[in-house]
């Protein structure tokens, strides 16, 4: 193959998007070619169409930031990965290890150009072997929503410990690994959604309890943790925390990773010093940590919760269901996905 197809776009706006035709790039030294098999959206993508979230996007851009593929060709003195291996790639180019991500990282997605193609070139180091027990799809899901929630339980600040609770806010796909991720290590999980159905669905997936989001459900978390309140949040909503803050236990941690309420916190000082609480801000998470929770899912068995998946000529049906809002993840097929290999 000397050509392939991608979703590209020239200037910004959804309006742009055209389904295009371009050179199959070339791996050079210490790099990776990866037939694309999947890949698994974000809310960010859509904002990355819509305004490019500020960055410099060089144009003609390719959105997406999380893929699973094979490997199809390296360039010389690659020693990470073969040929013919699965893999998912890491979200930020060269964060490796650390709390701390080093200055000028970029984002597959945003100051890198995307994966909705079907060939892409990565440096080996922005790569990871997919988990075994998983196919393309699913592993498609790990490389932004399941490592945000693996850094925000186990990678940074306050570690999740058995015996504990997780509150999630939201059924997204960060507050869903959340809860499987609280599960699997032994840790209680408590979805809180505004959907009747949807925590029904969640009940379905072993999920502990499940709140509605209305006026005052703090108290209905509180309750069922014996008025002890919960250990970790994953604050998907943003905008006034006063409830999440509520539901916290003395010393808890609130891992701060979504916008939807707006893009300034409210944050009520006297129960934040009380508790003497920990309010942390995640951005993902590093390549050692997407390592750590490929090992997780394949030792546990997590399957992670996809809603829907897309054929990669209707991107712009799974953009449309990914605005409106999905349980778990939507995630396009770009070819044919392969089964576990174990």
């Amino acid at each position: 193959m000397t050509t392939m197809q991608q979703w590209q776009m020239a200037t910004l706006g959804e309006g742009a998007l055209t389904l295009a035709t371009a050179e199959v790039p070339a791996p050079g030294p210490g790099e990776v070619l990866v037939r694309v098999k999947a890949v698994s959206l974000n809310y960010r993508d859509a904002l990355m169409i819509d305004t490019g979230m500020g960055l410099p996007v060089a144009f003609p851009f390719v959105p997406g930031s999380d893929m699973a593929g094979e490997v199809v060709a390296v360039g010389e003195d690659v020693t990470r990965v073969a040929v013919g291996e699965r893999v998912i790639n890491t979200f930020w180019d060269r964060w490796i290890d650390g709390e701390q991500a080093p200055a000028g990282l970029r984002i597959f997605g945003g100051t890198l150009q995307g994966v909705l193609r079907e060939y892409a070139v990565f440096d080996e180091a922005a790569l990871v072997r997919a988990p075994s027990t998983l196919d393309d799809v699913a592993a498609s899901t790990l490389t932004c929503a399941g490592l945000t929630a693996w850094f925000a339980l186990f990678g940074t600040g306050r570690k999740l410990r058995p015996e504990e609770t997780v509150l999630s806010i939201g059924t997204g796909g960060v507050a869903l690994f959340g809860a499987q991720l609280a599960l699997a290590h032994g840790a209680k999980a408590i979805v809180v959604s505004g959907s009747e159905a949807k925590l029904a669905r969640a009940a379905a997936l072993g999920v502990t309890h499940g709140v509605l989001r209305q006026g005052g459900w703090s108290e209905a978390v509180r309750r069922l943790t014996q008025d002890r309140g919960v250990e970790q949040v994953l604050e998907l909503a943003g905008g006034d925390m006063r409830e999440s803050m509520a539901a916290l236990a003395a010393g808890g941690k609130v891992s701060v990773i979504g916008t939807l309420g707006g893009d300034t916190l409210q944050l009520p000082v006297y129960s934040m010093l009380l508790k003497r609480a920990h309010v942390q801000g995640i951005g993902v998470g590093h390549r050692q940590g997407l390592e750590t929770l490929v090992s997780s899912i394949d030792r546990h068995g997590i399957v992670p919760v996809v809603d829907a998946v897309y054929e990669f000529a209707d991107f712009g049906q799974a953009l449309a269901h990914l605005r409106r809002g999905a349980f778990g993840k939507v995630v396009v097929r770009v070819s044919s996905a392969s089964g576990p290999v174990a």
